[in-house]
């Protein structure tokens, strides 16, 4: 049984458990316990919805929480992405309500999830064609390889890091070690000689479907990639600089503080390359 404080006040009002709705001993709520994914869907279809699936069920083995229903959870993705032309759907997965106080998961928790459906943002056009502008955060990333590539729920680094910036503009991310990380909402690629280099996930991160896409594409070009330990000298010296993510696809950086850069000739191959699955979904 959920443990059983004498009283539970949400906005100063108390709460009963006959209320319903997702419960405030929720492991998530709590603790950050889960895990989420963000799908685009465009022309009503989700797109990648495999691998995001895919990712979903490792990350709930490295937690060891309880594994979803995979099909019930495509069926329901499906069923909100096909009533809206655009849209994002995200899914967040938690252990569930706690059955004993503390950290430590009992094991008989069940896992909640909550779907919801958001309308595509609005995005100037330039800014896939003539790039974006992000500045290198403060924070350092702390280094977990037991959390690394996992897109949990414990997103406060990403949050003040977002804070540092007045305009809302992207941040790249270093680890504690002086490592690249990635941006705050997306995962980052530079061009060194010819090579496209993006950061290994082996201490921090997230492993990003845009990513993995990138990388696919990328070897199906002939480019040469590598996923690698990337530092401040390494993105210096980069000639072109991109992001990724599920929903932007392919953002060229145009300039990094006061570094002025322009989209290259790999960061534009793959952008021609990704644009009819980002338009026309296929379900990997």
């Amino acid at each position: 049984m959920p443990p059983s404080p004498e009283i539970v006040l949400i906005d100063g009002v108390a709460w009963k458990r006959a209320a319903g709705g997702v419960s405030p001993y929720d492991r998530g709520l709590q603790f950050g316990d889960g895990l989420f994914e963000t799908i685009a869907c465009r022309a009503g279809i989700p797109r990648f919805l495999s691998w995001h699936l895919e990712r979903l069920s490792l990350g709930c083995e490295r937690l060891r929480m309880g594994l979803p229903d995979l099909p019930q959870i495509r069926d329901e993705v499906r069923m909100l992405a096909s009533s809206a032309q655009n849209s994002l759907v995200k899914i967040m997965l938690t252990r569930g309500v706690a059955t004993a106080r503390g950290y430590a998961p009992s094991g008989h928790e069940k896992p909640t999830r909550v779907t919801f459906r958001y309308p595509w943002p609005h995005e100037n056009p330039t800014w896939s064609q003539d790039g974006v502008r992000v500045r290198v955060a403060s924070l350092r990333v702390g280094e977990n390889p037991a959390l690394a590539g996992l897109k949990h729920l414990n997103r406060l680094e990403q949050i003040l890091a977002r804070l540092e910036s007045n305009d809302g503009e992207e941040s790249l991310l270093f680890g504690s070690s002086g490592r690249l990380v990635s941006g705050t909402m997306s995962n980052v690629f530079v061009v060194r000689d010819s090579r496209l280099l993006t950061p290994r996930l082996d201490s921090f991160g997230v492993s990003g479907i845009m990513r993995r896409v990138v990388l696919a594409e990328a070897a199906l070009l002939g480019i040469e990639a590598e996923e690698c330990d990337l530092r401040a000298d390494d993105l210096a010296a980069a000639g072109e600089v991109f992001l990724t993510n599920a929903r932007i696809g392919i953002w060229p950086v145009r300039e990094i503080d006061s570094r002025t850069l322009k989209p290259g000739p790999i960061t534009r191959a793959l952008q021609s390359r990704l644009a009819p699955l980002l338009e026309e979904p296929p379900d990997a």
